[in-house]
């Protein structure tokens, strides 16, 4: 969506589902935060880290290359949350709703 503002300036803002989707993403993870007693930012820590995807195999075809992705954040802060004592449900929360923005990365990255 833009949004002209005079003469050759404007606003280029995202789709509509994207912002939605943004302003949802951060109304829980404000939600959550508050659950937590101390350290309430971390929330945000472990979400944003649980959205890193990269390739982790690399193969040159005739067709072009092939890369394979995975969600290596969401994995990395799902062992760490499971093997700590003070784990806390809204971490795991922030957690998996990292993961479902990795896979929505993975999904766009092999069709789009």
């Amino acid at each position: 969506m833009e949004i002209k503002l005079g003469g050759s300036s404007s606003i280029v803002l995202p789709e509509w589902h994207i912002t939605i989707l943004a302003i949802v993403i951060i109304y829980l993870l404000v939600k959550w935060s508050k659950e937590l007693e101390t350290r309430r930012f971390t929330i945000f820590f472990y979400f944003l880290i649980s959205t890193f995807i990269t390739p982790i195999f690399s193969h040159s075809t005739e067709d072009g290359v092939f890369e394979l992705w995975v969600p290596l954040g969401f994995i990395f802060v799902f062992f760490y949350l499971l093997g700590n004592k003070r784990n806390h449900p809204a971490k795991m929360k922030a957690c998996l709703l990292g993961f479902c923005i990795a896979i929505y990365q993975l999904i766009v990255h092999y069709v789009g």
